[in-house]
């Protein structure tokens, strides 16, 4: 189910991609900020399905609030001349990463203990 919607939306965002029209140099980087927040949240709603505590309500209001704050911080950024979008950019990456150890860690396990079922 979830990989279908993951192949579904990739699917989309390809169509919708070829046909965009370009993000102007003003706006490339608030939108990068925004899908690394909301790339995040995936990884994060993805990593909370298989522990079976996924809540809807958290993942939208992460997934919009995240790419919204994301790109208030640049703003700000911006207007301060300052690099803060830096500091929101390590904080999702490093999050990303581990909720892909905790994506990786279960299908490992999953994996190991259906090979040990078949050998015994």
């Amino acid at each position: 189910m979830i990989v279908g919607a993951i192949i579904l939306g990739c699917l989309i965002g390809v169509i919708l991609g070829v046909n965009a029209p370009i993000i102007s140099y003003t706006y490339s980087g608030y939108l990068a900020i925004a899908i690394i927040a909301a790339l995040d949240s995936i990884f994060g709603g993805i990593s909370a399905t298989l522990k079976g505590n996924f809540d809807f309500k958290v993942f939208v209001s992460g997934f919009f609030g995240n790419a919204i704050l994301s790109m208030l911080l640049t703003y700000l950024g911006d207007k301060l001349n300052l690099d803060i979008y830096l500091a929101a950019i390590v904080v999702f990456v490093n999050r990303m990463f581990l909720n892909l150890t905790i994506i990786r860690k279960y299908y490992i396990e999953k994996i190991w203990s259906e090979k040990k079922k078949k050998t015994n």
